[in-house]
């Protein structure tokens, strides 16, 4: 199992949180997603390493960004 960190920016709400967890959870491998609204953190879990080029796309595909490059 594999746990990937990130920091989601412009998250505001219950509605922003579910968005993230849909979109990210759609990445293949993903197998766990944890969104905490208040401090903007992520966290993935997988079966192996994923992406993170692809996480990235996902959660900016829910209309956030990803802090850090």
């Amino acid at each position: 199992m594999s746990t990937a960190s990130y920091t989601v920016v412009g998250m505001t709400c219950g509605h922003c949180v579910n968005a993230v967890t849909e979109e990210v959870g759609t990445v293949p491998g993903v197998t766990a997603v944890d969104v905490d609204l208040a401090s903007g953190g992520l966290t993935v879990t997988s079966s192996e390493p994923v992406d993170e080029g692809a996480v990235r796309a996902a959660v900016e595909e829910a209309g956030y960004s990803v802090t850090g490059d």
